[in-house]
């Protein structure tokens, strides 16, 4: 049952069961797409402000992220400076509103960076994920999206949309069904929140080409992260590999830098845990990490972002290249086979 929900008891009163004409038991189609009611949690307490942990020089990123990053948030820092001395307000008359997309491939540190902004403007954060906003139930959806933006607005938090494509989807033009409406109305609903909100809001998503023109006009900075360079990757082995971790003497930061290009930060996590967890069974003077144990954990990474998941893997589909070819270049095989062809068309 979802969160924050209660199911509806058996034991309604005599005049309820009388008013509706059904039994205790028995459920109406009806319903069926009716939410229970919900007497003890409001919805905005489903979102609960978070109290971040991470700084902002906790996340490792390439220079030019970190300085589009900076320059978005100069959109709060001067606030004052830009709408009242250089009048901003001219042409943006609310301007309260800030909305910041991060987009890129996973593990680059979109979720990290939105807790560390929150961090450094001294705020709390309400993450949201889509399964926290859509609803089986009909006309639920919009309501959380609603709940949502108020209980941010409530505690002057920032607003986080975590897999955002998944709420900031293109609108269906062909409605066929309720639910199609359904997805329509909660577009609508995420467009008016957007606009009349007054705080900060940060979208995350790994599928930026999914997101509906109509928010993609809305939001203030669309911010890539990109995979690390090898400056990046030297900070992230430096930070994510503990100095406790016993590990051979030719495992140098460089070396590890050097076989990691094309890897993310969540990835290299992964690959220190790994290698870890093959090299801590070992005994006496071998229970140490190797070269060996992080270029297989390297390679169980790689494959599995290849392998698993991934839109590319599938979708290998070969390129065919049309070719015409003239009866001298054909195999003796292929060039008999024509000529019979040949010969029964012209019998034909």
């Amino acid at each position: 049952m979802p969160m924050g929900w209660n199911r509806i008891q058996e034991n309604g009163t005599k005049e309820a069961r009388e008013k509706n004409h059904t039994s205790p038991n028995s459920e109406s189609e009806k319903d069926k797409n009716i939410k229970p009611d919900n007497n003890d949690i409001t919805r905005t307490e489903v979102f609960i402000p978070q109290t971040p942990q991470r700084n902002l020089d906790d996340v490792i990123l390439p220079k030019i992220t970190r300085e589009r990053i900076e320059a978005a948030l100069n959109r709060i820092r001067y606030h004052d400076k830009l709408y009242n001395e250089w009048n901003l307000k001219k042409i943006d008359p609310s301007g309260c509103r800030v909305a910041l997309n991060f987009f890129g491939q996973p593990g680059t540190g979109k979720t990290s960076c939105a807790e560390a902004i929150a961090k450094l403007l001294n705020k709390q954060i309400i993450t949201v994920n889509y399964a926290e906003i859509e609803s089986k139930y009909v006309g639920e959806t919009p309501k959380n999206i609603t709940a949502a933006f108020k209980q941010a607005k409530e505690t002057d938090s920032i607003l986080f949309f975590d897999e955002a494509d998944s709420i900031l989807g293109k609108r269906l033009t062909s409605v066929t069904q309720s639910a199609d409406h359904g997805v329509n109305v909660s577009r609508s609903v995420m467009l008016l929140q957007l606009d009349s909100f007054d705080g900060i809001v940060i979208f995350a998503t790994n599928l930026p080409e999914n997101f509906d023109g109509a928010f993609v006009r809305r939001i203030l900075a669309h911010i890539e992260f990109e995979l690390p360079d090898e400056d990046c990757l030297f900070q992230l082995w430096q930070y994510l590999l503990p100095n406790e971790i016993p590990r051979a003497d030719d495992v140098t930061f460089d070396w590890l830098t050097s076989q990691s290009i094309g890897l993310a930060g969540g990835d290299i996590l992964n690959v220190v845990k790994l290698a870890a967890s093959k090299a801590v069974a070992r005994t006496a003077d071998k229970c140490k990490v190797s070269q060996q144990d992080l270029l297989e954990a390297i390679y169980q990474v790689r494959n599995g972002k290849e392998q698993v998941g991934s839109t590319l893997s599938k979708n290998k589909i070969a390129a065919v290249k049309e070719t015409t070819l003239t009866r001298d270049e054909l195999t003796p095989e292929i060039k008999e086979r024509y000529d019979a062809a040949v010969a029964q068309d012209s019998n034909c």
